[in-house]
């Protein structure tokens, strides 16, 4: 007999689970272009949870508002990835950081994956 949690999100293991260091850089990437401005951010919506997905539109209505009140225009970031730190608390966990270089700033982004329906999704990020 199936039951109702039969449809929700299935756990992962990590060995059955891709290298998570590109999805780690993408993420971090897609998310800074997202509160810069230049991109949707539906377009990264499979890769996070529901909640965290919310936050980032949190997030990126609160930057898009100050570009506003400042009357800056959107402008694609210009950043290089300096390293990734990653740790696995549990199986199927990843947590991450990520320390982007930008010409007037470094910042280190944190994300938190978590292996469901055989792939990797951002449960928490913060851009810090």
């Amino acid at each position: 007999m199936m039951m109702l949690e039969d449809f929700a999100p299935q756990p992962t293991p990590t060995a059955e689970l891709p290298d998570p260091s590109p999805l780690l850089e993408s993420l971090t990437r897609g998310v800074l272009e997202v509160l810069a401005g230049v991109r949707e951010a539906d377009q990264l919506m499979r890769w996070f949870t529901e909640d965290a997905f919310r936050k980032l539109i949190a997030r990126a209505n609160l930057s898009a508002r100050a570009r506003s009140a400042r009357g800056v225009a959107p402008t694609r970031p210009v950043y290089r990835i300096l390293s990734t730190h990653v740790a696995s608390p549990a199986d199927g966990v990843v947590e991450a950081t990520v320390i982007v270089e930008s010409p007037g700033r470094t910042r280190a982004v944190a994300i938190r994956l978590e292996g469901f329906d055989r792939r990797w999704r951002a449960t928490t990020l913060a851009v810090l």
